[in-house]
């Protein structure tokens, strides 16, 4: 009885040891194993696309051209009513100017040469504002900005172009 015990005994720890150590290496079998990523995240390549600007008509392209001038020139007279902001009325003159030029290959020659004369008028209130360090001529930059759009409005709005555009 007690060599069956002991035979017994013998197989099973033979057995235990032979299942611990099994097919693999031991450190691999109990070494955790990673964990697989639920939402593998994939690399991503971008590749260029060129998106087309929508083609306008003469019409679409003053019409824009004219409401940013008008946005500026009303920027231009706000910051020349508040004495403080010089810097901003430079900048708003700058822009102002830029746009209207803008409107220039949009016209005819007959109203280009108004608009030249506009531009001319507003650079040079540019060029007032910029020399006049002290705002002592604020007031009367403002009235010329004023003049100014009133003319431009009269002259060259859109109802008035609107047949005689490129």
């Amino acid at each position: 009885m007690i060599k069956i015990n002991k035979v017994l005994v013998l197989f099973l720890v033979s057995f235990i040891c032979i299942n611990l150590i099994g097919c693999e290496a031991f450190v691999r079998k109990f070494t955790r194993k990673p964990k697989k990523d639920k939402y593998q995240q994939e690399e991503l390549v971008l590749s260029p696309v060129e998106y087309k600007a929508p083609v306008m008509t003469p019409e679409q392209k003053y019409r824009q051209s004219f409401l940013y001038w008008q946005s500026w020139q009303d920027e231009l007279i706000e910051a020349l009513s508040t004495s403080k902001k010089r810097k901003k009325a430079i900048d708003c003159a700058s822009q102002a100017l830029k746009n209207l030029n803008d409107l220039s290959p949009l016209l005819d020659e007959k109203n280009q040469k108004i608009l030249d004369n506009y531009a001319k008028q507003l650079n040079s209130l540019k060029d007032e504002i910029q020399s006049d360090i002290y705002g002592n001529r604020l007031d009367f930059s403002r009235l010329t900005a004023e003049r100014l759009k009133r003319n431009v409005f009269r002259d060259l709005s859109i109802t008035k172009v609107k047949g005689v555009l490129k």
